[in-house]
């Protein structure tokens, strides 16, 4: 699987406005939708607050990768939203996170949601370029960086 492949320029934000972990999720579903990427909004809200709820997707070093399965979505979507004042999001690290991931993907397709979670992490496991997506100017340049 590519990143370049999976991106999308209308589902990324990179002046993400919300102040909590609960804003954030909402805030990249509206992207989503948007987009035209969900079938149904509140599913799709519901899905990855659900998850969220079983355990935080807060990881370390700033990175949140929110995520959930919805029937209601038009196969395997993602969107990136980067905050520019970092967000309490319960991270196993116990720090804030300014960059955020979000996938969802139906239940019935398990091999490529879990493909792109591994990609994503990978990507953003190089402090080097955590740091470039932080300071990207535009979303081709977030892709770009993301695809190396």
């Amino acid at each position: 699987m590519k990143l370049k492949d999976i991106l999308e320029l209308d589902c990324i934000c990179l002046d993400l406005k919300a102040e909590s972990k609960a804003g954030v999720i909402e805030e990249m579903i509206d992207l989503l939708d948007a987009a035209g990427k969900i079938i149904d909004r509140s599913a799709a809200l519901a899905a990855v607050m659900e998850r969220e709820g079983k355990m935080s997707t807060g990881m370390q070093d700033g990175i949140a990768i929110p995520h959930g399965k919805c029937s209601r979505v038009n196969g395997l979507v993602t969107a990136i939203g980067i905050c520019k004042d970092p967000i309490d999001f319960a991270s196993l690290d116990g720090k804030p996170c300014s960059i955020f991931v979000m996938t969802l993907s139906r239940p019935d397709r398990t091999g490529p949601h879990i493909q792109f979670l591994s990609e994503v992490s990978r990507a953003l496991g190089d402090a080097g370029r955590r740091e470039r997506v932080l300071r990207a100017q535009t979303t081709d340049e977030v892709v770009d960086i993301l695809s190396e």
